[in-house]
């Protein structure tokens, strides 16, 4: 490991324990700043009403620490939208927001297109699909961008059980994303969790980064992130425990091709001769070949649409 990282590791590695709620509420009263939590969905009833009742419960109606809580479905088809609203989440649905242009499939595009509604000077995401949820995740990753001001990016980490078995979750973490930090930004090699998708933002960093549509989005962001502003500007943590729902086998390795492209594009800006993923699947006595597209679209830094810029001068 670079002596670099091993020094962030030190000095930008926590602990949700390091900075008390009381100690978050009181820098966020002194700078002023807003905090939004985004939830971006697709067919999660089954989890998001606790999720967005826990975060209502102590980090806005107990402790005053986020300002809105915004559940972006992503055509849903089950009552995803009618839970996040009960709960208090204000629901928007995905094609509602910048009509002009046509939405496509992916966690990224959710993620790109919240921006545009709404308005915290931070911006929160966590996924839709935890159990046992702890408002901690999201304490813990806004707590140090409020009260330490060069920090610009905050990635939660933790442990992830697969079943029974301890730490065995984030397959696709350590068969592709960490290999590929490792050899290509060894900078961004501390990183516990690179693909977690809770991890908190400051607006103004946000606005300049392209979004890739689909799972490349977490990798993306941390590379284009390092180029940014700088590993000093990064930092994770530790909020305990993630359970959610798996993928299966095949679904982790159209995740690992979105990654492997979004990293691929990054490395040389080049194309690949073919995107996309040939997997095969079991029918009776033979396997068939199935076929799926890689994620090759971008959408540009948010800085540089037009109705973002109207929204910032009004």
């Amino acid at each position: 490991m670079l002596e670099e990282v091993e020094r962030w590791l030190t000095d930008r590695s926590w602990s949700v324990a390091d900075r008390p709620l009381h100690r978050i509420l009181a820098a966020k009263r002194a700078t002023g700043q807003t905090v939004s939590v985004v939830l971006p969905a697709l067919d999660e009833e089954a989890t998001v009403g606790d999720i967005v009742s826990a975060i209502r419960h102590d980090l806005v109606l107990q402790v005053p620490l986020v300002d809105e809580v915004v559940v972006v479905d992503s055509g849903s088809t089950d009552r995803t939208a009618e839970v996040a609203a009960a709960a208090g989440a204000r629901v928007v649905h995905r094609d509602a927001i910048l009509p002009r242009i046509p939405a496509v499939p992916g966690k990224g595009e959710v993620l790109w297109r919240s921006l545009l509604v709404t308005r915290g000077d931070i911006v929160c995401f966590v996924d839709a699909d935890l159990r046992e949820f702890s408002s901690d995740f999201v304490s813990g990753i806004v707590g140090p961008l409020l009260t330490e001001p060069d920090v610009q990016l905050v990635k939660a980490m933790y442990d992830r059980p697969l079943g029974s078995a301890a730490g065995q979750g984030g397959r696709v973490t350590e068969l592709m994303a960490r290999p590929l930090l490792n050899m290509h930004w060894p900078r961004l090699a501390g990183f516990v969790q690179p693909l977690g998708g809770e991890y908190a933002a400051r607006r103004s960093l946000l606005e300049q980064l392209p979004f890739p549509v689909g799972y490349g989005v977490e990798l993306g962001m941390l590379v284009d992130a390092l180029h940014l502003v700088g590993l000093d500007a990064l930092a994770q943590v530790d909020v305990g425990v993630r359970v959610h729902r798996h993928q299966d086998g095949q679904a982790l390795g159209r995740m690992a091709a979105a990654i492997y492209r979004t990293a691929q594009l990054r490395l040389a800006r080049g194309h690949l001769i073919r995107p996309s993923l040939t997997q095969f699947e079991r029918a009776g006595d033979a396997f068939e070949p199935r076929t799926y597209s890689v994620d090759t679209e971008e959408r540009p830094p948010m800085t540089e649409i037009a109705e973002y810029q109207a929204r910032r001068v009004a």
